[in-house]
This record gives structure tokens, C-alpha cells and sequence, in this order.
């Protein structure tokens, strides 16, 4: 279950001051919903991809016994 800031709150704001968590739960949502999503849609998904991309890598290793191998932004 997802506790953060909702959508429509962060699209009024910079995605530079977005949390990286909640940037890689709505991607994850939007890559979910890719082939629902409208134009406006498409294109914030993009943007969210691009703003991570320029943040650098997110969980760079394959995990352990300590840690998941992938982010959680549960």
C-alpha cells in the first residue's frame, strides 16, 4: 500500500522535489497502465523515467541476505 503524496499534489510541484520513492511508485503504476494511459499521461510517464534516469541508479547491486535486490517504495 502506497503513503505519500497523491498525484494530483505532486504534478502541482517540480519533479526535482519529488521523493525518489514516490517517482518509482507512479512509474511503476503508469508502466502498469501504459496501454490505458492518454496523451497527458504518456507524457508525464516520460518525464518521471527522464528524472529518474537523471538521478542515477536506484539499488545498484543483486541483494542479500540483509537487503531486497529490488527498491521498495512500499
Amino acid at each position: 500500500m502506497y503513503i505519500g503524496r497523491d498525484l494530483s499534489e505532486l504534478t502541482m510541484i517540480s519533479m526535482k522535489d519529488w521523493e525518489t520513492t514516490e517517482l518509482l511508485y507512479f512509474h511503476h503504476v503508469c508502466s502498469q497502465l501504459a496501454p490505458y494511459l492518454s496523451a497527458e499521461g504518456a507524457s508525464l510517464h516520460t518525464k518521471m523515467i527522464r528524472e529518474l534516469e537523471d538521478r542515477g541508479p536506484v539499488g545498484g547491486d543483486s541483494g542479500g541476505w540483509d537487503h531486497s535486490s529490488a527498491p521498495i517504495f512500499d
